[in-house]
């Protein structure tokens, strides 16, 4: 479904990718770890097609971005990319974005407003689907923006950091099960990012862990494990690959300052 080849890109003169190279296939969900400032959001904007490297190709479904008008076209209806900061627009009502997102991707039109409507309901947004954005709280709003997502019935969703953002418990449940049945369902790709170790345990087909803008791992968690000589928890088993010297600076700072 995603095939990354050589993929390189700088912010200025500062590399963030360097010679990226990865194949996602169709209906995995794949988590994408790794420590902040260390390319995961650039990755994921790279996939999307909202930043264009300075080497290397994307293919999404066989078809390369930005090669012609008509293939990005292609791409662009079956894919939704959800940014860790979406821009909403602030003086529609949560349902008129949703119907809105909806016809752009001609999403049949019965199906749009009942399906519109579950979504507000699951996520708790009913009483305000009427109401200007604007009049949302930070939660709300990330919630008006998954559903935004979710309605496009697009088969590749692309997910910066889906559970930040302030969703309360009741919204972190409703995404995982959504995203859990649609891998059961093999319907959609799916790559998101997270730091959360529990939920990407239970979510991810396979996990890509990245550092200093390359590729350390991407396996299964049994993969990750065998890798890391590690069977325990997988935020340990993470913290090998991403922070390899974390004990060693807690211990100097223990022996200094904590006593």
């Amino acid at each position: 479904m995603i095939e990354l080849i050589e993929i390189v890109q700088h912010y200025g003169v500062r590399p963030v990718l360097k010679g990226v190279s990865l194949r996602i296939e169709r209906g995995e969900v794949v988590a994408v770890v790794g420590p902040n400032g260390m390319g995961k959001t650039t990755l994921l904007a790279v996939m999307a097609g909202v930043l264009f490297p300075q080497h290397g190709e994307v293919l999404i479904n066989g078809i390369k971005r930005r090669e012609t008008m008509e293939g990005e076209f292609e791409i662009r209806k079956k894919s939704v990319y959800l940014p860790d900061k979406p821009w909403l627009p602030a003086g529609r009502t949560g349902l008129e974005f949703l119907l809105a997102v909806g016809v752009l991707y001609d999403v049949e039109r019965e199906r749009l407003m009942e399906h519109a409507r579950r979504l507000l309901e699951l996520f708790d947004l009913s009483r305000l689907g009427d109401s200007p954005i604007r009049t949302y709280s930070a939660g709300q709003k990330k919630k008006v923006a998954l559903c935004s997502a979710l309605v496009a019935d697009a088969p590749l969703l692309i997910l910066d950091e889906p559970f930040s953002g302030g969703l309360d418990p009741s919204g972190l449940l409703t995404l995982k099960r959504i995203i859990q049945r649609l891998a059961r369902r093999h319907s959609s790709t799916i790559v998101l990012s997270s730091p959360v170790p529990e939920l990407i345990e239970e979510l991810a087909t396979r996990i890509l862990v990245v550092r200093e803008g390359e590729i350390v791992a991407f396996e299964t968690l049994e993969g990750l494990k065998g890798l890391a000589g590690h069977r325990g928890r997988l935020g340990d088993v993470l913290e090998r690959f991403m922070f390899p010297d974390t004990h060693e600076k807690l211990e100097c700072y223990f022996q200094e300052f904590l006593p």
